[in-house]
């Protein structure tokens, strides 16, 4: 696996885990863990968008780490 793949790996599940916590505070009805559930996914927001701005960066130093281009290299 690539670098690049690893970082797109990576966003990919952190999104996921900040969908999480956002479903998590709309079931419950206590306020505190809605409130750290919130906390939690805001967090992560913060934690992606770093990481989508390394990846860019990343990937325009490197652009053989650019998955789209891999993908496309791959099918042809």
């Amino acid at each position: 696996m690539t670098v690049g793949q690893n970082l797109h790996q990576s966003l990919t599940a952190l999104e996921s885990e900040k969908a999480n916590m956002e479903s998590y505070a709309l079931q419950t009805q206590d306020q505190m863990a809605q409130q750290m559930f919130n906390n939690c996914a805001n967090q992560l927001d913060q934690v992606v968008q770093d990481l989508k701005n390394r990846t860019n960066y990343v990937e325009g130093e490197e652009p053989q780490f650019k998955v789209k281009q891999q993908q496309n290299q791959q099918q042809s």
